[in-house]
């Protein structure tokens, strides 16, 4: 299915006028049961956080948020998945590519349609949590 088609298909139009003026999303926490192999794990793919406030909370920016790992209860973080939006498709794949290095589970990199065309290249890091690192794509045609 083409770009134009997609859109036809599944957007409204006239879009809905927001009930709010959002100007974005700060960031996305995640708590981990072990903290302290969760932090590594992130700091390997990641490199070093650019917040550090005690012995339980981490952060790295991510765009114009922020990723935090926070001391978690168990079986958290569950029923969520995380977007990380790429500057380009070479640099979707390069991050997955250091997840998967470091342990997580991938999908091979694919083109699909998610609001817009997107290089997808989904991770499920080591303690179930899923990323979708993506790159917008052109919708020339």
């Amino acid at each position: 299915m083409d770009y134009e088609a997609y859109r036809r298909k599944n957007f409204r139009d006239p879009i809905p006028n927001p009930k709010f003026e959002f100007r974005g999303t700060f960031g996305v926490t995640l708590y981990y049961e072990d903290y302290e192999e969760a932090t590594t794990y992130y700091q390997e793919v990641l490199g070093p956080p650019a917040y550090v406030e005690g012995s339980g909370t981490k952060g790295w920016q991510i765009g114009s948020g922020w990723l935090t790992l926070l001391r978690g209860k168990q079986g958290s973080p569950s029923n969520l998945e995380v977007g990380i939006e790429m500057e380009s498709a070479a640099q979707a794949e390069a991050l997955q590519a250091a997840f998967i290095k470091a342990g997580a589970k991938g999908l091979e990199p694919s083109d699909q349609l998610m609001y817009w065309p997107v290089r997808s290249c989904p991770v499920t890091d080591p303690f179930g949590t899923e990323i979708l690192i993506f790159s917008k794509l052109s919708t020339n045609a």
